[in-house]
């Protein structure tokens, strides 16, 4: 028999229920070197924990994440709660020896990310933080057919993550908005960053432009609140490859709902992707005739690890909700020693250190060197 894993989740809205159903799905899809049992769920009231805990199958509820941190049973805290609340829970859980989950962003600052990676290397534990577009086996086939010269030497790229959920200038002020870690660059823009060194390796410079265009929003109370941080976070950037590039985080961009985007031009060829179209990548090749020459589409099948796993067809396409399975079964190997942590807290640490250096860098209107983090 296996081992069990008890988790613990802080949370249980729209992530937090898609961290419930990547750790249903991986036990099924994967042979995974533990069972999972979903032993507490935590949330801000008791009504919404007890109500959580009956959909989704967990054994207890509380209102208080902090007994999921002091129980000596829980051996996994996964925290999807707001962005602010990253550190605190996060310390107390590796403070008490537990392997931490963390959605994205880590948290608000670069240097609270840093006090969180340090923690947990100091104690030994194995953490993951939210980046599943990452597992997305068209973005592996990607970073191979880059890493391979199939495209010959890499020249540019562009990345993009917009969407609208912040389009309605009537919408209100919320925690993304909060002048410490919010925003459309640190929010969404945070994903584009994270693909495009996924692909092209570090980013050694970035020349940064964050605007702010709903300048205020209701506040809730009949007034309204000054907006400090941006709708749309773009940066050029530089890779240690030599090429060049391009991304933007927008969450005011009218009608798009999950517009997860990269191009890669290379001397030989060039790659294209959408992730409204994620089981698709297309592929252009110098080498095909002339009169022939065009993108073509390259669909996600079983060719594809794990796409196998979850469908023996190709072509029949996988979720959102398959990628986070894939990022829990991978974060779940790693605690059993059997693989790397995919995304660690160092590795979020990463992404907040380009956030920032963008956000300083639009200040200063400046070009700014990116250290190593």
């Amino acid at each position: 028999m296996k081992k069990k894993r008890r988790l613990g989740l802080i949370g249980s809205g729209f992530m937090g229920k898609t961290h419930v159903f990547g750790f249903a799905a991986a036990e099924r899809v994967f042979d995974l070197p533990y069972e999972v049992e979903l032993a507490a769920i935590a949330d801000v009231t008791m009504a919404q924990a007890e109500a959580a805990r009956a959909a989704f199958g967990f054994t207890q509820a509380t209102d208080n994440w902090r007994s999921l941190v002091a129980d000596p049973a829980i051996d996994v805290i996964d925290i999807t709660a707001p962005n602010a609340l990253h550190k605190e829970m996060a310390l107390s859980a590796i403070a008490a020896g537990k392997h931490v989950y963390c959605e994205k962003p880590l948290a608000p600052l670069a240097a609270d990310a840093r006090e969180m990676a340090d923690a947990a290397e100091k104690a030994g534990i194995k953490t993951q933080v939210g980046f599943n577009y990452l597992c997305n086996p068209m973005l592996s086939l990607a970073r191979e057919m880059i890493a391979s010269g199939e495209l010959g030497d890499i020249r540019g790229y562009r990345g993009l993550h917009a969407e609208d959920y912040m389009a309605d200038a009537c919408g209100p002020f919320t925690f993304r908005h909060d002048p410490a870690g919010g925003g459309a660059l640190a929010d969404i823009g945070s994903h584009a960053l994270a693909t495009a060194e996924f692909l092209m390796g570090p980013i050694t410079k970035v020349m940064g432009d964050c605007v702010t265009m709903i300048a205020s929003r209701p506040d809730g109370k009949g007034g309204v609140r000054p907006v400090e941080t941006d709708d749309v976070g773009r940066a050029f950037l530089r890779f240690a490859n030599g090429a060049t590039g391009s991304i933007e985080g927008n969450w005011i961009a009218t009608g798009r709902k999950m517009q997860h985007d990269f191009e890669v031009y290379g001397s030989r060829g060039a790659l294209a992707f959408s992730q409204e179209r994620f089981n698709e990548l297309h592929f252009y090749s110098t080498a095909d005739a002339k009169g022939r020459q065009g993108f073509r589409r390259i669909e996600a099948g079983p060719d594809h690890a794990p796409y196998g796993r979850f469908c023996v067809a190709p072509g029949h396409q996988l979720g959102f909700n398959d990628l986070k399975a894939i990022e829990v079964a991978g974060y779940l190997e790693a605690i059993a020693g059997l693989r790397p942590e995919p995304f660690n807290f160092r590795a979020g640490l990463r992404i907040q250190t380009l956030v920032e250096a963008i956000q300083q860098s639009s200040r200063a209107g400046a070009w700014l060197d990116v250290n190593g983090d």
